[in-house]
């Protein structure tokens, strides 16, 4: 990746561009929870790169305009099909962990689909190239062992993409569950199965009058009547939305209590959310239910991809976030589904027991980061072929990724892992500049409202 020269005051204006069209709204809405969000960003050239896909794919289109990326860098593996399938977004080393799937499997794979649209599988990829470099940044990695886990990560990619195109069947490429991963992944899955529904329920409610209801505190807001009433007038709009595997036992919807809370983390600052207790799928009080439902928000990607057939393909950000997760994970959460309140549209999920992310802080050991990486490209390539599965449900993509993807990169095997590294190495170096500007624009107050 080639980066235009620019001065650190012309970068710092177009990091203000970008904030303003990504931020503006929800900025000047509700100030205090930036705030928090952006102390968060500040610590780490790596918390601004998780905070900013809105700039880094500004960046790529700048870059793809100023033909310096696209073009001949990126031709040999970018068609009418390659640049046009699901991918997650805001794909970096820490967003992976583990989940229960449909079939109360615990696996361990991509999570947190907030940014999911249609575009270049190599957007993805690159991505994540940059968040490798990052963090081995962090770790005192040479830039030569830093490259070293970039290729070892498109090798991974490419070897389990050709496999599933072949047709490999699934004993051959297992998901990551309990049986089947090693190191830091089934740690992470042993982690998440020592953890249980009731723990989750006792951190969050208590019993009052033989039935459970939330607890006061701990960031919960008592709704007034009448958001009461809009909340779960979105909740029944929501059931319509879940598909009849899920719709078992009615009396699991039955709603024992809702509160809002206010989301502050990097991803979700200043955008409302709700809890809702659900009776679950018994009578028992271990076995309640806690999901959640909040804004979807415009994924930082959609600004950059011009098909209008995507464009249109989606009745609002709750309804893309639903479908794209479905696409991208197997067997998704059964609770999973869309609504839509003051005319905004809303993702709902289960708060889940089970889901614990991957911790790198104490992967310091070059040989064990290599192995978690091929994992993570094997887990990636797994992603990208699950949107032509019958259970996806989802026709804006209709035919095989894995095959295309798969003959795209045998047009240029070399290049590829090279492309990847280039990116790599540019674009890391690029955020570590970035971060810079971005602390002394916000200790200067002129990230404001």
């Amino acid at each position: 990746m080639a980066v235009p020269e620019t001065t650190d005051e012309q970068r710092a204006e177009q990091i203000l561009d970008v904030f303003d069209t990504a931020f503006g709204e929800l900025l000047a809405a509700d100030p205090a929870a930036f705030q928090v969000k952006f102390r968060k960003m500040a610590a780490s050239a790596f918390a601004f790169y998780r905070g900013t896909a809105c700039l880094f794919y500004s960046d790529l289109e700048r870059e793809r305009t100023a033909g310096r990326v696209g073009g001949s860098v990126e031709a040999p593996y970018l068609d009418d099909r390659t640049g046009r399938v699901w991918i997650h977004g805001d794909l970096h080393a820490e967003n992976f962990g583990t989940y229960m799937d449909s079939n109360g499997r615990l696996i361990f794979n991509v999570n947190d689909f907030d940014e999911a649209y249609v575009g270049p599988f190599t957007w993805d990829l690159k991505r994540f190239a940059a968040s490798v470099a990052l963090i081995g940044y962090t770790k005192a990695l040479s830039d030569e062992q830093i490259g070293a886990l970039v290729r070892t990560y498109a090798a991974a990619y490419r070897e389990r993409i050709h496999q599933l195109a072949a047709g490999a069947k699934h004993e051959e490429v297992p998901s990551f569950t309990l049986d089947t991963a090693e190191g830091p992944l089934l740690t992470a899955l042993r982690d998440a199965r020592s953890r249980t529904r009731f723990s989750l329920l006792d951190s969050m409610t208590e019993i009052r009058d033989h039935e459970r209801r939330f607890s006061e505190g701990g960031g919960a807001i008592e709704l007034d009547a009448a958001t009461r009433y809009k909340v779960l007038a979105a909740f029944d709009g929501y059931l319509e939305t879940l598909p009849e595997e899920s719709l078992v036992r009615p009396d699991s919807y039955r709603v024992k209590d809702v509160v809002g809370r206010r989301g502050v983390g990097i991803g979700s600052a200043g955008l409302p959310s709700y809890n809702i207790l659900l009776e679950g799928h018994s009578d028992a009080l271990e076995n309640d239910v806690v999901i959640y439902l909040k804004q979807a928000q415009t994924p930082a990607v959609s600004r950059h991809i011009t098909d209008r057939a995507v464009r249109e393909y989606f009745r609002h950000e709750g309804h893309r976030t639903v479908i794209s997760q479905r696409a991208l994970q197997a067997h998704a959460d059964p609770w999973l589904g869309w609504t839509e309140l003051d005319g905004a549209g809303q993702l709902v999920a289960e708060v889940s027991p089970y889901a614990v992310d991957l911790d790198w802080s104490d992967l310091d050991d070059p040989e064990e980061i290599a192995a978690v990486v091929a994992d993570l490209g094997r887990a990636t390539a797994t992603m990208h072929a699950s949107a032509d599965e019958a259970e996806s449900g989802q026709s804006l993509v209709p035919f095989s990724t894995e095959r295309a993807i798969d003959a795209a990169i045998a047009a240029d095997e070399e290049g590829f892992a090279e492309l990847l590294v280039d990116f790599a190495h540019a674009y890391g170096a690029r955020a570590r500049s970035d971060h810079q500007i971005f602390v002394d624009l916000f200790r200067n107050g002129r990230i404001t409202p």
